[in-house]
């Protein structure tokens, strides 16, 4: 079955987004279909719920800001109907973390490095006029590849493999060799450092075997990084027409990204 035309965007528009109101002027003006996005402080969720669209959201992550710890979150707007409103829960990997990995989240606080908690990806059921859609909004852990992997492998446990599916989110993979060494840092091994193209390598098979395409491979979504961190997944039924990061961060580290199918 081919799917109808449909205008895709994903952002991480970072918690602590330096130009909030430019940002909300961003998205609510954008002409989508679906919009996912990712870290969104609580006072811009209100603002985004008042918007004319259906919506969907839950908790990204709980952030450690001073002695408490501060809600994010994941958020769904769509054009079409939403039902079946999934939270997928993560697990809590900081206690068997290594002690490099708390000295080094604690040197890092100036640079909004915390302790989280409460982790999670969110599920929904779109019904586009060709059928429902799976639809997934979700930020793998930035700690070290084997734990990412781990969490998109849950993320597509859930998913109900009779339908097509989109698949949207900062993945935290991260490619240039300049900044792998942040895995070994964040608890993973000396390998994950200096092989520094494997994890992209495993995670385009794991996207070769759930049939899914991803059309902004090769892109640098996060200048810092030099890497495909963010994401937007579809199934082979749809049809890509255009596929773009767009040039303006609207005051995050990431470029929202965008996707047309046809």
């Amino acid at each position: 079955m081919n799917y109808e035309r449909m205008k895709i965007y994903s952002w991480n528009m970072l918690f602590h987004n330096a130009e909030p109101d430019r940002a909300f002027e961003f998205i609510a003006k954008s002409d989508f279909d679906i919009f996912c996005l990712q870290e969104v402080p609580q006072a811009f969720l209100d603002r985004l719920l008042a918007l004319p669209c259906y919506h969907a959201y839950t908790i990204d992550v709980e952030r450690l800001h001073g002695s408490e710890f501060v809600p994010i979150y994941l958020v769904i707007l769509s054009k079409y109907p939403i039902s079946n409103e999934t939270l997928i829960s993560f697990p809590d990997y900081w206690p068997n973390l290594p002690v490099r990995t708390s000295i080094f989240v604690h040197l890092m606080r100036p640079f909004h490095f915390t302790r989280i908690r409460n982790r999670s990806g969110l599920s929904v059921d779109i019904a586009l006029p060709s059928g429902i859609t799976h639809l997934f909004n979700l930020h793998l852990i930035l700690a070290h590849p084997e734990l990412r992997l781990r969490e998109f492998e849950k993320m597509m446990s859930n998913r109900n493999a009779s339908r097509a599916a989109i698949i949207c989110g900062d993945f935290n993979i991260l490619e240039a060799r300049s900044i792998t060494i942040l895995n070994w840092l964040l608890g993973g091994t000396l390998h994950d450092v200096l092989f520094h193209k494997r994890e992209r390598t495993l995670i385009e098979k794991r996207f070769v075997a759930y049939e899914l395409r991803n059309p902004l491979r090769g892109s640098v979504t996060h200048p810092l990084s030099r890497s495909q961190l963010d994401h937007i997944l579809v199934s082979h039924s749809f049809s890509i027409k255009f596929a773009s990061v767009l040039p303006d961060r609207v005051g995050s580290d990431h470029h929202p990204i965008f996707v047309e199918t046809a």
